[in-house]
């Protein structure tokens, strides 16, 4: 399970305490927005049993390379058709783990398609807590996450509907857009584990 687009210390401290296997920092335009500093700090208050990932979209690849270096991120999640397997192969140096995010619109939806380790596929417009028809992702294999219009009350029938190997929630879990809501965290991973 990863809780993404967390900003602060005690968002991190909650999401762990909850029992997230990983968390997103986004280091791309968005009201969830960390800067390098701020990413830096946070990673190192993450746990070494919790992976830190960080979201990217748009950004060279030479530039997250460096983000990531200086960051101590676990995972480099690059978001959307701008990336190519060329762009994985580039960032496989790293010692990270390496995640692709996209939607079913057209792009291949194999784990390991471009070369990464984990997918995660994710509504049509990512980041918009828009719930999709995940029914047709029915028979996904491998180590993917389902993303998209999650939330404590939908996340049991996403579940059941496809199976996931994984899950990943941003605004779902949100009071208001780009802010965590800390009692959603507790409450979307207890269902989610139940």
């Amino acid at each position: 399970m990863k809780i993404c687009g967390l900003r602060t210390e005690a968002d991190v401290d909650c999401a762990v305490t909850a029992g997230a296997d990983a968390i997103g920092f986004v280091l791309t335009d968005s009201p969830r927005r960390v800067t390098v500093d701020e990413a830096t700090r946070l990673v190192a208050a993450v746990p070494p049993e919790v992976l830190s990932v960080g979201v990217f979209l748009g950004m060279p690849v030479a530039e997250v390379r460096e983000v990531a270096a200086k960051t101590g991120l676990g995972a480099v999640q690059l978001h959307g058709r701008g990336y190519s397997a060329a762009d994985f192969a580039a960032l496989t140096g790293l010692g990270v783990r390496l995640v692709r995010a996209t939607s079913t619109d057209g792009e291949p939806v194999e784990v390991g398609a471009f070369g990464e380790d984990l997918v995660i596929l994710d509504s049509p417009r990512a980041g918009s807590g828009e719930q999709w028809t995940w029914s047709a992702l029915r028979g996904q294999r491998g180590r993917w996450l389902l993303a998209g219009g999650l939330r404590p009350d939908n996340v049991s029938e996403a579940i059941e509907t496809v199976q996931p190997w994984g899950l990943d929630v941003s605004s779902g879990v949100e009071s208001a857009r780009g802010t965590k809501d800390h009692g959603l965290i507790r409450e979307f991973l207890a269902v989610a584990r139940g």
